[in-house]
């Protein structure tokens, strides 16, 4: 998110969350604040990928953020550090068929919730979905967030996904009109759909 605009637009919209990617690399990178007061029912989630602390901390104050959302490779010692700032943290996976959930018992307790994306080569936006049944094999109490794809056309299923775990959906680039920029309309039926 980055247009104001945009944001103001989707501030009006059943959400809980907003991104904002501070990952230089991406077409959705964010390089200045849009210095909008969203409500405060809209936490302001700072997507990161292998930055350091400094830099974290910096977005946080500079962006007044309530999240971060480690997309890298972040160590679990990392993400505690992060949630000790005081934030809500994320911690992405990437999953297919072969994934192994073991390196995940490190991070529980460390992070709040687990974001489940699709893997690929570079660090998510790849608008392709995974086998979500895969996640019927995930052994773990920590809640997470389902990515990876999530369009109007699977976003029933997703909603409907028989996991008391499951906290939440990652509306992404199947929402968008290009980069960055949501498309309003196609969230107000995904809203209208799942609600």
């Amino acid at each position: 998110m980055r247009e104001t605009e945009n944001i103001q637009q989707l501030a009006l919209q059943p959400i809980d969350y907003m991104g904002f990617i501070f990952y230089k690399k991406s077409a959705r990178f964010v390089s200045q604040n849009p210095n909008i007061d969203l409500p405060e029912s809209i936490k302001k989630v700072g997507v990161f990928v292998n930055a350091d602390k400094e830099e974290i901390e910096a977005k946080i104050h500079d962006f007044d953020l309530q999240v971060a959302q480690l997309h890298g490779n972040e160590t679990a010692a990392f993400c505690q550090e992060i949630k000790n700032l005081g934030i809500e943290t994320f911690k992405a996976f990437g999953i297919d068929e072969a994934f192994d959930w073991t390196p995940l018992s490190e991070y529980v307790g460390k992070v709040d919730y687990f974001l489940f994306d699709t893997k690929s080569k570079q660090f998510g936006g790849t608008g392709q979905t995974f086998d979500w049944y895969k996640l019927k094999e995930y052994p773990y109490d920590t809640p997470y967030w389902l990515s990876g794809g999530v369009s109007l056309e699977n976003i029933q299923e997703a909603a409907n996904f028989d996991d008391n775990r499951l906290y939440g959906l990652d509306l992404n680039s199947k929402f968008e009109i290009e980069p960055g920029l949501k498309n309003i309309d196609s969230l107000t039926q995904a809203f209208s759909i799942i609600k």
